[in-house]
């Protein structure tokens, strides 16, 4: 056994072990919040985290402080979709990982050790008190999570449910008013799917359609982000037809697997999150047509909101980027607010959910810069590396961390021989 190079081997490995334990100390695990330029829309900003695990939350910022202003803090739970009402409550969908004891029997059979309660809460605000709820149980909380809630101008609740791959719409004593499944109007044999392709239904518990967003229209239709799909379809409440389809399945130029559309219905535009693109797009709801587009992993990383606001600016939920960013109509950021694990929706408390008072994007500066491959290969690695390790690891901790584990394997290696060595000596 050569003694010496394993002992210059553990002295590496020490040395990187502090390395790390220095960038621990040293790393900025903050949350960073401020204004970049002159321009960010009036009022404060609603921001849900999903987070990597299940440490959700709802945080109210002020956007001229800086400071979180009000917090809701559900515990086991990953939060998604928010809203201020027009009553000054806020309506949130929240999914709680349950354990096996708290769990109907029914929702045991794929996952015996969790199921989940999916939850749209209507919050009193700022006391937090749950004034009205809409839940269900589900089997297990990766893609089973509720989404997107919406409360309608009639007092309704529009609700996505994607692991039931359906939208429904509930009154306030709970009662189902309307409801489409995605079975009946997707899969193969439909005219959808002949005209517009899509994945096959795997059947059960797996991910068909990852349907991500719901709007009532100003027609009184249906509006529904269907991730898998790439596509966004329009749906006829009275017949439950599809009646318009933006985006075609596998077509990545339109949308790549998009989050929360918005309808600036005025012009008939459709500001999507373009998540796997990357981008934030406004396209021509009839032709397809790019109309404005921000984005490129230099610029963004998969993205999952966009809200365009009165004056102009875009509100974007920069997921992978861990923050939120205000875009002007020249691409300038104007206010940001990083730090926030993995983001999914963010709103300007001071616009009315689904307001009309929009502005088209056909006179802005488009902005799209995508780093090289190897560049891109690595930011790709350093959001992934967020699912496991803590919020201050980044490339230069994984790079170290690399080279640890490289010592150790070389470590063994040298044992290994030396072992060998003398039993064949």
């Amino acid at each position: 056994m050569n003694r010496p190079r394993v002992r210059y081997l553990a002295v590496a490995f020490v040395a990187l072990a502090a390395v790390l334990g220095f960038q621990a100390v040293t790393a900025d695990q903050g949350v960073d919040a401020r204004t970049i330029a002159e321009g960010p829309y009036e009022g404060n900003t609603l921001i849900s985290v999903q987070s990597y695990k299940t440490r959700g939350r709802l945080v109210e910022v002020n956007t001229t402080t800086n400071d979180v202003v009000w917090e809701y803090d559900p515990p086991d739970s990953r939060v998604f979709d928010a809203e201020q009402l027009a009553n000054g409550n806020v309506l949130v969908a929240v999914t709680t990982k349950l354990p096996p004891a708290q769990c109907p029997d029914q929702h045991l059979q794929v996952a015996s050790d969790q199921c989940i309660e999916a939850k749209v809460l209507e919050l009193d605000h700022p006391g937090k008190e749950v004034v009205w709820e809409y839940s269900w149980y589900d089997e297990y909380i990766t893609h089973h999570e509720v989404h997107d809630v919406d409360r309608l101008d009639n007092g309704k609740t529009a609700i996505v449910d994607m692991g039931n791959d359906r939208a429904f719409i509930v009154n306030q004593a709970g009662e189902i008013t309307w409801e489409w499944q995605a079975e009946k109007h997707l899969s193969e044999g439909t005219e959808f799917h002949r005209k517009y392709g899509g994945p096959e239904d795997p059947g059960g518990e797996k991910d068909w359609t990852h349907m991500n967003d719901i709007d009532v229209l100003e027609n009184g239709n249906v509006q529904l982000s269907v991730r898998n799909f790439d596509a966004v379809v329009e749906v006829d409440c009275e017949t439950n037809e599809i009646v318009d389809v933006v985006g075609e399945y596998g077509n990545h130029s339109v949308m790549n697997e998009q989050h929360n559309p918005d309808r600036l219905e005025r012009w008939n535009h459709l500001l999507v999150a373009d998540s796997e693109n990357d981008r934030v797009v406004e396209l021509n709801a009839t032709t397809g047509e790019v109309v404005w587009q921000y984005g490129g992993k230099s610029l963004l990383h998969w993205p999952r909101d966009a809200d365009r606001l009165p004056n102009g600016n875009t509100l974007v939920t920069d997921t992978f980027n861990n923050r939120v960013v205000e875009i002007n109509p020249a691409g300038e950021v104007v206010w940001r607010y990083e730090g926030v694990r993995m983001p999914y929706s963010a709103d300007r408390m001071t616009v009315p959910e689904n307001s009309t008072d929009t502005v088209p994007a056909t006179q802005f500066d488009s902005h799209f810069r995508d780093p090289n491959a190897a560049t891109g290969l690595l930011q790709q690695a350093e959001a992934y590396a967020a699912f496991v390790f803590p919020a201050w690891v980044k490339l230069p901790e994984l790079a170290t961390m690399a080279a640890m584990l490289l010592v150790v394997l070389w470590t063994l290696g040298e044992l290994a021989v030396g072992a060998y060595r003398e039993y064949a000596g």
